[in-house]
C-alpha cells in the first residue's frame, strides 16, 4: 500500500483521533516515587542538585507519602541518610535506623502506600562502598550477610518490598533465604537486576550522601557497554528469586529494557534516574525545554520500551499532569 491510497497523517489531524490511535500511555500505576529520609523533626532540606527534592525527617515523610497517596501513586521507596557511619553500615540493618523508623512511622499512619526499602550498605557506610570492604576491595560473600541482615530488619518494620541495589553476586538469593527463614516468605524482592556504573547517579550521591571516598563502583555495577551481560545478571536474579528485576538508569539503556520485556516476561521496573532529573530540571530552568512535554515523552519512552513500572522523581507531577488531561 503507497501515497496516495495510504495517508498516515490522515489519523493524526486532531487529539481526539490522537488520542484513540495512541499505542503507549503511562498512567499514574506504574508510577514509584522516590524518597530521601534523615534522622530529626520537622526536616525538609532541598537537595541543591535536584531542585524540588528533598531529605525528610520520618514525620515530614509521613505528610509527603499522604500526599502522594491521595495522588494515587501506588508506590515510595525509601533511601536512608544515617545519624552514624561506620565501616560496617551497621544502621542499615539497625531496628533504630532512620529507613525502619520512617516505615513504621508510614505504617502507624495507614496510608494506603506499597513502602519499597532499598537494600545497600552505600549510604551507610564510612567509605561509601555497597559492600563489605577488606584490604582495598569489596568483599562480595562477606556482604551477603550484611545486606540479609538490612533486607530482614526493613521486612520486620513492615516494608512492603525490599530491593537489593549493591550489585553483589547472589545477594538476592542470600535475601530470598533471610526472609524465608524468618517467616517473611510474602515480602517481595524488587532487584537492581542491571545497574549500570553511570555518570547520571551524581545527584542522586549528593541526595542520599554517598559518594565513596576512594575508588569508584565499575568492579560491581555494571559496564555501560554490556547488553549480553545485563541479560545474564537479569536471569541470574530470577533464578534466585527476584520477583521483580529492575534496569538502572532508564533513558541511556532502552534497549536493556526492551530486551529483558522481550526475553523474560518477568515483571520489570526502570529507574529514571537522579542525573536524568537533573539534566531536564536544569535545562527547563533556562527556558530550553517544556518540563512538562519533555517529561512525559521519555515516561512515554520508557513505557513503550517494555517497563511495567518507573521510579522516578517526577511522580506527583506525572500524576497531576495525567489529572489535568
Amino acid at each position: 500500500m503507497g501515497f496516495p491510497e495510504y495517508r498516515p497523517r490522515r489519523l493524526r489531524r486532531n487529539e481526539n483521533l490522537r488520542r484513540l490511535l495512541r499505542e503507549t500511555t503511562p498512567g499514574v500505576d506504574d508510577l514509584i516515587m522516590p524518597l530521601f529520609v534523615r534522622h530529626g523533626s520537622g526536616v525538609r532540606k532541598e537537595i541543591e542538585s535536584m531542585p524540588g527534592q528533598y531529605q525528610l525527617s520520618p514525620d515530614t515523610l509521613v505528610e509527603k507519602v499522604a500526599r502522594i497517596a491521595q495522588a494515587r501513586i501506588p508506590a515510595v521507596i525509601l533511601f536512608g541518610i544515617p545519624g552514624h557511619k561506620d565501616a560496617e553500615g551497621s544502621e542499615a540493618y539497625s531496628d533504630d535506623g532512620v529507613v525502619q523508623q520512617s516505615i513504621r512511622a508510614v505504617k502507624e499512619a495507614k496510608i494506603d502506600v506499597l513502602v519499597i526499602a532499598d537494600v545497600c550498605l552505600c549510604g551507610y557506610t564510612e567509605h561509601g562502598h555497597c559492600g563489605i570492604v577488606v584490604d582495598g576491595e569489596v568483599d562480595n560473600d562477606r556482604t551477603l550477610e550484611y545486606l540479609a541482615k538490612s533486607a530482614l530488619s526493613f521486612a520486620r518494620a513492615g516494608a512492603d518490598v525490599v530491593a537489593p541495589s549493591d550489585m553483589m553476586d547472589g545477594r538476592v538469593q542470600a535475601v530470598r533465604e533471610a526472609l524465608d527463614e524468618s517467616g517473611f516468605t510474602g515480602v517481595p524482592i524488587m532487584s537492581y537486576a542491571a545497574k549500570f556504573a553511570s555518570a547520571f547517579y551524581g545527584p542522586f550521591r549528593d541526595a542520599a550522601e554517598s559518594s565513596p571516598k576512594f575508588g569508584d563502583r565499575r568492579s560491581y555495577q555494571m559496564d555501560p557497554s554490556n547488553s549480553d551481560e545485563a541479560m545474564r545478571e537479569i536471569a541470574l536474579d530470577i533464578a534466585e528469586g527476584a520477583d521483580i528485576v529492575m534496569v538502572k538508569p532508564a533513558l541511556p539503556y532502552l534497549d536493556v529494557i526492551r530486551r529483558a520485556r522481550e526475553e523474560f516476561r518477568h515483571p520489570l521496573a526502570a529507574y529514571c534516574v537522579s542525573g536524568e532529573y537533573a539534566m531536564i530540571k536544569a535545562a527547563a530552568r533556562n527556558g530550553w525545554l517544556d518540563e512538562k512535554g519533555a517529561v512525559m515523552e521519555m515516561t512515554a519512552g520508557i513505557k513503550r520500551a517494555g517497563a511495567d513500572m518507573i521510579l522516578t522523581y517526577w511522580a506527583e507531577d506525572i500524576a497531576k499532569w495525567l489529572k489535568q488531561g
